[in-house]
């Protein structure tokens, strides 16, 4: 298998040389032992032997040291590197001892029940008599108390935790006296607002260990990370050991960026990474090679699902060799996908992130990422994802058009260079405190002293006093309202209620798949085909308020997208300045989004070949923004017309966004961008194929005709409240401003680019695109040169 890969990665170089930007192979390294500590239980030790382990690796033995001097402890090594034995191995031994508890805290359920069979089955081949449970949505309820009173180790998740555990905790007494430890799995996914409220989940479970008088021990462990120590201390709010140097072996990995060819060079139109993600699948399946394929939205991966069907599961006869996995799937499909994949039967799987933490699926040679996930951390997981057993692998890192990845394989000493990003929290966020502090008044009455994690909660206490859910006796706050506050808080701050999709062919009534909040009015509305593992279903009604959307199976040679956009209107302006022609600000905004209509795009030549209108609510947030607003005299006399003002302003705004994505080491999707006039009349709506001037019903979307035309660039919070990154964006703007102007300027394209400036739709009026972003960023005060260290020219794809 060391030369198919080999020769298959070859094969890619020698055929493609033109299209591989950059390649990076990390050598193979041996293992690094440890031995077994002295007091561990003989039983432990000779399960672990049964099981293959006659040595730990080092970095085990590191962990278990810190762990056995009670210290808590965050590991951070590469994927498959027996990170789970870091905590199994000390968590049992003290259960064996001690008859001690542990509560395991794991982002998905598929890697609860991983955890709990490898448990299981170490438990079985020593005969340790460790019993182990998952506790999450999916649990009996009258199996939830045999898990309470019976559990040595309970499996569960952060909502779990968050909604089912701590407001019942006296119901969980006899657990919570004997608690010692808490795992804490796939800590690099808790950033941004969901870190936030998980910090503030574990807050809560400290104030609730602490009345039973228990202090118990935290264990993480996370993907490569910048900060982990810093992270894990944010999360837990307590001293953090760390464990970085992995002892366990690797096999050889082979990494190569690749840059789809130049399809119109007037235009700087490149082919699509889907076609190229397809191709590179096709060639690896064919050369016997185990592949998975991630793309980033759901839709993608069905529509990538399709293709490599049509050429590998054309024969309805035979075994499928091609599968899909992604949120909204029945679990009973997800686990089917997952054992297939464990035991090597299907030869390829394309999934969302979904399949980008732990989950066991079996020994895979290639890993194609069809766009760049956003973050050198999420590549690298990603990638990890192949060669589990220590062989050989090849990653494909395939890009876009978007500015963000043309900026990485443009610049491969970037990429293969770079150190990991952070991940940042921000637990003191106003809104997501106060949910929180609602939640642990209602589990535990707060003394008039007290403080919540760091914080003088006084105020918030007497703002909840006010509202007539908190009430004073004597020296306690006591919850005396009939809600349920733990209901009302959604750990990912979206709606609640997620949609289900209900099969109504020849008259049936089945759920075939389940769909989030945020996603639904995107992929749910009347007239969408809804694609599960390629199979095409029309929806032919939704009914918003049930949360339910019907369909029926339907046989189409198309797939649809939806049209969104976003306006703004400022609140309130926190900090400002005058830039060279107009003013940078930082404050408050309201976002509306509006889901206009639909496009019919037909499979293969990717044609539009209708259009339809969606009638669904709009979704509403107030967050943080930072922004820049150009004088309506300067608009005028810079640009022959407010059409070409208007595209360069589009430009400016993708590479502001991008620059402001690497600067503040963000994930894509927790930063908004967007382009509307000082009235908020029209906005621009920027998606992957591209941005146009929308308008609200009856409003005029041609700048021409607004009186008082002053524009503004947005950068905001994705987030309502917003999560911490427009006020440092705000800081660094001189920076931000500069290094857009050195990306733009440093593209060797002559009017502008998906690479640049983003996909712009082209407008009758369109002249110079790339020419009015930079005279945009000019009047933002913008300089030649910038500060990341952006070349002049960047090397040619």
């Amino acid at each position: 298998m060391t030369d198919r890969v080999r020769a298959f990665a070859d094969r890619l170089a020698r055929k493609y040389d033109g299209r591989v930007t950059g390649t990076l192979t990390v050598p193979a390294r041996p293992a690094r032992h440890g031995a077994f500590p002295e007091n561990l239980s003989p039983g432990l030790i000779q399960a672990l032997q049964a099981r293959g382990i006659e040595e730990p690796y080092s970095h085990q033995v590191e962990a278990w040291e810190h762990v056995r001097a009670e210290r808590s402890v965050v590991l951070m090594t590469p994927t498959a590197s027996g990170k789970s034995l870091c905590y199994n191995v000390p968590v049992i031994d003290a259960v064996m001892r001690e008859r001690a508890k542990a509560l395991y805290l794991f982002p998905t359920k598929a890697l609860s029940q991983d955890q709990v069979a490898e448990i299981i089955d170490l438990g079985r081949a020593g005969d340790l008599g460790v019993r182990a449970f998952t506790f999450d949505g999916d649990t009996p309820g009258d199996a939830r108390v045999a898990v309470r009173t019976r559990g040595d180790i309970v499996v569960t998740n952060p909502d779990m935790l968050h909604q089912g555990i701590l407001p019942h905790h006296t119901k969980w007494a006899q657990f919570f006296e004997a608690l010692k430890f808490v795992v804490v799995d796939e800590l690099h996914t808790y950033r941004g607002v969901f870190g936030s409220h998980v910090s503030n989940v574990l807050r809560r479970l400290r104030r609730i260990c602490r009345f039973y008088g228990v202090d118990p021990i935290f264990i993480g462990c996370s993907a490569t990370l910048a900060n982990p120590q810093e992270h894990a201390r944010s999360l837990f709010q307590v001293p953090v050991s760390l464990v970085a140097e992995s002892g366990a072996p690797q096999g050889e990995k082979m990494l190569m960026l690749w840059n789809p060819p130049v399809v119109n060079p007037d235009l700087g139109i490149r082919a699509s990474a889907r076609s190229q993600s397809t191709r590179i699948a096709r060639q690896a399946v064919r050369a016997g090679l185990k592949t998975i394929v991630f793309a980033q939205s759901r839709l993608l991966v069905e529509v990538i699902t399709k293709y490599l069907k049509d050429v590998f599961d054309s024969d309805p006869r035979r075994k499928a060799r091609v599968t899909a996995y992604r949120g909204g799937y029945l679990p009973t499909e997800r686990r089917q996908a997952e054992q297939a994949l464990r035991a090597g039967a299907m030869d390829c799987v394309i999934s969302t992130s979904a399949l980008e933490l732990g989950v066991d699926i079996g020994a895979l040679d290639v890993c194609i990422l069809n766009g760049y996930p956003g973050s050198i951390a999420g590549s690298w997981q990603r990638l990890g994802r192949a060669g589990r057993r220590q062989r050989p692998t090849l990653g494909v890192l395939v890009a876009t058009s978007m500015p963000l990845d043309q900026y990485v394989v443009r610049n491969p000493e970037f990429f293969l260079g770079a150190s990991p990003e952070h991940a940042r929290i921000s637990p003191d966020q106003l809104l997501i405190l106060l949910d929180h502090i609602r939640c642990a008044a209602f589990e535990l009455p707060f003394r008039e002293d007290e403080r919540y994690g760091d914080q003088d909660i006084g105020e918030f206490l007497a703002y909840l006093a006010d509202s007539g859910v908190l009430h004073l006796d004597h020296d306690q706050w006591h919850w005396i309202d009939d809600s349920y506050p733990a209901n009302a808080v959604n750990l990912r701050s979206v709606a609640d209620g997620n949609f289900v999709v209900v099969d109504t062919t020849d008259g049936k009534q089945e759920i075939i798949a389940e769909v989030d909040f945020s996603s639904a009015a995107l992929t749910l509305y009347e007239g969408a085909i809804y694609m599960v593992q390629s199979r095409p279903w029309q929806v032919e009604r939704l009914d918003w308020t049930g949360r339910k959307a019907y369909v029926r199976r339907t046989h189409v040679d198309y797939y649809t997208d939806s049209i969104d956009y976003t306006r703004l209107k400022v609140l309130e302006r926190f900090q400002r300045e005058r830039v060279r022609c107009g003013d940078a600000a930082h404050g408050e905004v309201h976002i509306v989004r509006r889901v206009t209509g639909y496009k019919k795009i037909r499979y293969y030549t990717h044609e539009n070949i209708g259009y339809g209108p969606i009638d669904l609510p709009d979704q509403e947030m107030h967050t943080t923004a930072i922004w820049w607003q150009l004088d309506s005299r300067e608009i005028d006399a810079r640009f022959a017309s407010r059409w070409e003002a208007m595209d360069g302003l589009i430009g400016a705004t993708h590479a502001l966004h991008t620059v402001a994505i690497i600067l503040t080491m963000a994930e894509p999707r927790d930063l908004g961008r967007s382009v509307s006039d000082g009235a908020a009349r029209w906005a621009v709506r920027q998606d992957g194929h591209g941005s146009s001037l929308e308008a609200g019903p009856g409003e005029r979307a041609d700048p021409q005709a607004v009186d008082d035309f002053s524009p503004c660039v947005f950068l905001y919070d994705n987030y309502p409240g917003g999560v911490g990154l427009s006020e440092p964006l705000y800081a660094e703007r001189q920076r931000l401003i500069a290094d857009a102007r050195a990306l733009i300027a440093g593209c060797d394209c002559e009017r502008g680019c998906p690479g640049c400036i983003g996909p712009v739709t082209a407008n009758e009026q369109r002249t110079d695109a790339k020419a009015g972003a930079l005279v945009v960023l000019d009047a933002f005060g913008g300089s030649d040169g910038g500060v990341l260290g952006i070349p002049a020219r960047p090397a040619a794809a």
